[in-house]
């Protein structure tokens, strides 16, 4: 298993009239820690586009445990659990301050033909750039 953190402050503007982190924002803070994973084995999402690969996000689940508030300092926690072969399976976690469980979440990416969309094996070069952490 590989794991990236990553640490986002909650802005006004993402907050309900209750103060609360919207509940549609998580998705987009789990995406923040899953570039900087793919970062950490020496890639970007733009570097895997411009070889024809994207990376669509077949399935997404978020438990939510406590509320984020306007300005707390979260650190979002990004998973790799299995060596790719035309999936990537990540799993989150996302703390407060004080280490408290926000929310869990859970998305599997496809790889995938930019032309034609259809799945495809990961690349050899992504595979062989995270192997080393599963063996």
């Amino acid at each position: 298993m590989l794991c990236a953190e990553t640490n986002i402050r909650v802005r006004y503007g993402e907050t309900d009239k209750m103060g609360y982190l919207y509940y549609g924002h998580y998705p987009a803070y789990f995406e923040v820690a899953r570039t900087d994973l793919i970062r950490m084995f020496g890639f970007t999402y733009k570097q895997i586009e411009d070889q024809g690969i994207i990376l669509p996000v077949r399935s997404l689940k978020i438990d939510y445990i406590l509320p984020a508030r306007y300005d707390d300092m979260l650190t979002v926690k990004a998973c790799l659990h299995e060596l790719p072969a035309v999936k990537l399976d990540i799993s989150y976690e996302i703390r407060n301050a004080n280490h408290d469980l926000i929310c869990t979440g859970h998305t599997i990416l496809v790889f995938a033909d930019q032309i034609t969309g259809k799945p495809r094996r990961a690349p050899a070069y992504f595979v062989e750039a995270v192997k080393g952490y599963f063996e």
